[in-house]
């Protein structure tokens, strides 16, 4: 991408605009989001050209901030949630144009348009199979259940994917992190001594988690079994991945595992667990759900959770503060008629 002066503004027209911010996007976000805001600058043009406003041959000084209204009440037959995506994308292509000096740009007006013009999305509440978790988690406790063939898995193979993946399931459970910050781990991001690790998370944030005593252990475990194969490679062994692959592909390279075999695991364990009428009802993320929800559970405390989960804003968190019907009859049961009881 050739960035673009003021003086050369006068030839550049909205399409050519919209190309260079999605290149900026492209390498600085992820291939997901990328994706998305490419489809919300699709619909952004579909707008646009009702407008009579031809993004191939419009300059960017016809780009004002009228448009925002008519491309609100476009994606009125979106979700709130999409509609809240592509607004946002379309805000992000806003502040390019004006960092850019394209063309003048008054940012407060875009944002204010946008509050004012678009549905907050409702608060959903996380849903995912916490006893179904937690049948995973006392079954990986004993690893002779999971040393059994997966596919067409090699026999060597199968005992260290098995310490492998119950290390990796305790992390994602215990720790409350994402598939791809898990797949990221290092060996050297581990302090064993203080049972903790420095990432960088979401949003390029660095931060502090924390692992359990049967994380902890299950990891070490499966070090130890990798030893021969860590020690074999010629690396340093703080720069080796936590969690490497064990497959054909890989021979005997220490290569990390990617967000997708991460997926993988818990599909296939899930599958060997539950059935395979579970797979799909559980990924990685339900069990960062369970982390958070086993935090409020055990403390009580909002504060407390939305530190350890890491979330920028307090009412993500709040999501999870919500009582079963059962928690709700139990509590009841226990006011009323244990002070009956008592009498």
């Amino acid at each position: 991408m050739i960035p673009m002066t003021a003086n050369e503004s006068n030839s550049v027209t909205i399409s050519d605009a919209i190309r260079n911010y999605l290149d900026t996007v492209k390498l600085s976000r992820s291939i997901h989001t990328m994706l998305a805001y490419k489809n919300a600058l699709k619909v952004f043009v579909e707008v646009l050209v009702e407008k009579n406003l031809s993004p191939q041959s419009t300059p960017i000084e016809k780009l004002t901030e009228d448009l925002i209204s008519p491309l609100a009440g476009y994606l009125k037959t979106y979700s709130p949630t999409t509609e809240q995506l592509y607004l946002q994308a379309v805000k992000g292509f806003y502040e390019y144009v004006d960092s850019e000096r394209l063309t003048e740009i008054n940012l407060s007006r875009v944002r204010v348009l946008i509050r004012q013009r678009s549905r907050r999305p409702g608060i959903r509440l996380p849903q995912f199979p916490a006893e179904d978790i937690e049948r995973i988690l006392e079954y990986v406790n004993n690893i002779e259940n999971m040393a059994v063939p997966i596919g067409d898995e090699e026999l060597p193979n199968v005992r260290l994917r098995a310490y492998r993946d119950r290390a990796f399931l305790l992390t994602l459970a215990d720790t409350g992190l994402r598939v791809h910050e898990a797949c990221n781990l290092r060996r050297g991001d581990v302090d064993w001594n203080e049972s903790r690790a420095v990432i960088i998370g979401k949003g390029d944030k660095q931060a502090v988690v924390r692992f359990s005593t049967r994380c902890t252990k299950a990891i070490k475990d499966y070090l130890s079994l990798r030893a021969q194969l860590d020690g074999g490679s010629g690396k340093q062994l703080a720069s080796l991945p936590l969690f490497a692959r064990h497959d054909k592909g890989a021979g005997k390279k220490i290569k990390p595992i990617t967000p997708t075999t991460g997926r993988n695991i818990v599909k296939e364990r899930v599958a060997q667990i539950l059935g395979k009428e579970s797979v799909g009802k559980i990924t990685p993320h339900s069990f960062r759900h369970y982390f958070v929800t086993t935090v409020l559970r055990g403390s009580g405390n909002l504060k407390l959770a939305q530190e350890l989960a890491r979330h920028s804003n307090i009412q993500v968190t709040q999501r999870y503060a919500h009582l079963s019907d059962d928690e709700l009859d139990k509590g009841y049961y226990e006011i009323f008629e244990g002070k009956s009881k008592q009498k």
